[in-house]
């Protein structure tokens, strides 16, 4: 990294949303911008990122003011980096790093989502300063970042976190052996189809107004907060499941903390009292006990400052402390 860079360039690749932004070596996002990800082709969004990082720091000075760029993907990204991600098109072996860096000139380094978002909680969020701390990402689908002795877990296939895979029930059923039996219990599309299903089987409450194909996680947590004791029930229940597979990391890897994050994070209100229950109820005693379970307080930037801290140790700058 050059004497000159003030930043560096993080990027949060989803699958629909694509966020970009220059961030300070404490970890302050200085400016932002995001577009809706590109899925016509598979070089899209790599050529979204490059557009971007000339908009954030000036096509001509980007060598100059960015020492290095860190990227977020929903996939996997294999040890030759190389990146898996299914929900973009073409993306089965995506040389997304060398790509960047080719065109960017500058380090690049690419970390899967959930990796990306406990470093960010612990280097700026909840688990600030933690070296042991999980985070517990709940949306579309469910993943884990687990940070274990101060290290990422990662796994022989760089597949460990894929916490939606969790089994907390006795019954396995299409939907779970296709997404994971947490994430189809638990999701927020679990949560929509759960209010669904009461719905169709008679029970009355406020999701009645509303267009069956229109509801989803969110139309349930408004209801819920509305006092609709159908959504209430919903979310309890999510929250009872989730807390047992809370129970299940704790006990395994004994964090220090777990944060909650993700689209779902938003609607803790509604469920995070009867998760913190059962996985007290569940989870090995003293773990279960002293390990703190808390809602993400980044506010969606836990995956552009993991790889914002990743991106200074790209250029050789230690992201403070």
């Amino acid at each position: 990294m050059t004497a000159k860079a003030k930043y560096v360039l993080a990027i949060d690749l989803g699958g629909t949303k694509l966020a970009a932004a220059l961030v300070n070596h404490k970890g302050k996002v200085v400016q932002r911008a995001s577009v809706n990800v590109d899925v016509r082709s598979g070089m899209g969004p790599v050529k979204q990122i490059e557009t971007l990082a000339g908009q954030l720091s000036g096509a001509n000075r980007l060598q100059g003011m960015v020492g290095a760029a860190g990227v977020a993907v929903p996939g996997l990204v294999r040890r030759d980096g190389t990146v898996w991600a299914p929900n973009l098109k073409g993306w089965k072996k995506m040389p997304l790093a060398r790509r960047l860096k080719s065109a960017l000139g500058i380090p690049v380094v690419v970390e899967s989502d959930r990796n990306a978002a406990v470093l960010g909680e612990t280097w700026c969020g909840a688990a600030r300063g933690k070296s042991d701390a999980i985070v517990l990402m709940l949306g579309t689908g469910i993943g884990a970042g687990i940070l274990s002795g101060g290290r990422l877990v990662r796994g022989a296939n760089e597949l460990s976190g894929c916490a939606g895979w969790m089994v907390v029930t006795d019954g396995f059923d299409a939907e779970a052996q296709r997404v994971g039996q947490l994430e189809s219990l638990t999701a927020g599309p679990a949560i929509a189809a759960a209010a669904k299903r009461e719905l169709a089987r008679g029970v009355a409450g406020l999701l009645e107004e509303i267009p069956a194909e229109s509801i989803h996680a969110y139309e349930v947590a408004e209801a819920a907060r509305r006092g609709d004791a159908l959504s209430i029930e919903v979310f309890l229940e999510a929250g009872r499941l989730l807390g047992y597979g809370v129970a299940n990391l704790v006990s395994l890897f004994d964090p220090e903390i777990v944060v909650i994050g993700g689209g779902l994070a938003r609607a803790s209100d509604l469920f995070l009292d009867a998760l913190r229950k059962s996985m007290r109820e569940c989870a090995q005693p003293i773990s279960g006990r002293r390990v703190r379970v808390v809602t993400s307080r980044l506010v969606g930037d836990a995956n552009l400052l993991g790889v914002a801290r990743l991106a200074w140790e790209a250029g050789r700058a230690s992201p403070a402390n």
